[in-house]
């Protein structure tokens, strides 16, 4: 299970380089939303979000360096579930930061703060400093838009849900960058509330998606059953995988459990078959190397457990 199964070892290698373009390309969006920040509470919040939409990539990077590293003394059983501990990093961070742009936004809302956005000189030429801040602000809309696109097939084909999370990142960065447009335009047409409003929507949107990702990653770590990729019910080929156990040994209890990407089982109250289980038989039309493991435990064994 330490070593990455022969199927996946392409996907794996375009994923991590999906994830240096990110670095890269998220980088630009970042200078060029700093250089025209200003006082817009919204920008701030854009900025913010796109810092933070670095932390999946960076910690997808690392897990993958891990993951194929094979069992040591002190970590007998691999390393292929820092997957899952980046996962939870990731949501944490997500989750304290949407928390925190949440009450500063409400706070300049309630305290009734109005931005200031002053015209800058360029080539002699004074130029309203938002209409820059729109221009970065498209720029952080496109480059998004085109990376989260291209990872989500990739992540999906990993079963990996850091890969995942980051893909709908650039999803809400795109639109945070909308958001961003319409608290710029806000100000120019005197709505003073709605930079704070629009800072408002970005920051729950960051809460939200970090709530979401830590229950899953929490879930994952306490050995939950297997989640969906896309939300917070079981997987659909876990559970077609669950319906198969139970068909073939309808007296046994079937167990299903997540280890980074792959899938763990356990049918107690069975005997070990012999000739072992067929892994591709057993999946059907999933893929079979998700399947990483499958034991049983002999009735007998059960006995022992309750007597212990």
């Amino acid at each position: 299970m330490n070593r990455l199964p022969e199927e996946i070892r392409e996907p794996f290698r375009r994923a991590k380089k999906l994830e240096w373009w990110t670095l890269f390309w998220i980088g630009t969006v970042i200078v060029a939303m700093f250089l025209t920040m200003g006082g817009s509470q919204a920008m701030r919040s854009a900025l913010f979000e796109d810092l933070l939409s670095l932390i999946p990539a960076v910690t997808f990077l690392i897990s993958a360096r891990f993951e194929p590293k094979p069992p040591t003394e002190k970590f007998p059983f691999g390393f292929v579930r820092v997957n899952s501990l980046a996962f939870l990093v990731a949501a944490v961070a997500l989750t304290a930061v949407g928390g925190f742009l949440i009450y500063e936004s409400a706070t300049t809302l309630l305290k009734r703060e109005h931005p200031t956005v002053a015209p800058v000189m360029i080539a002699g030429h004074s130029i309203w400093l938002g209409w820059l801040m729109i221009a970065a602000l498209i720029y952080s809309i496109i480059v998004p838009m085109i990376i989260g696109r291209m990872k989500l097939p990739v992540a999906e084909g990993l079963y990996d849900k850091v890969l995942h999370t980051d893909a709908l990142m650039q999803k809400a960065d795109w639109q945070t960058g909308i958001a961003g447009i319409v608290g710029i335009l806000g100000i120019y047409f005197g709505y003073w509330w709605a930079d704070s409003a629009a800072a408002l929507f970005i920051a729950f949107s960051i809460l939200r998606d970090g709530l979401s990702n830590m229950g899953k990653a929490s879930a994952e770590l306490l050995d939950g059953a297997p989640r969906d990729l896309k939300g917070s019910e079981i997987s659909p080929e876990a559970e077609r995988l669950k319906q198969r156990l139970k068909e073939l040994w309808p007296e046994g209890e079937v167990r299903l459990r997540e280890s980074g990407r792959y899938l763990i089982g356990t049918v107690e109250g069975v005997h070990p078959p012999d000739p072992a289980p067929d892994i591709t038989t057993l999946m059907g039309e999933d893929p079979a190397w998700r399947l990483a493991r499958l034991s049983f435990s002999p009735p007998e064994t059960l006995r022992n457990e309750n007597v212990g």
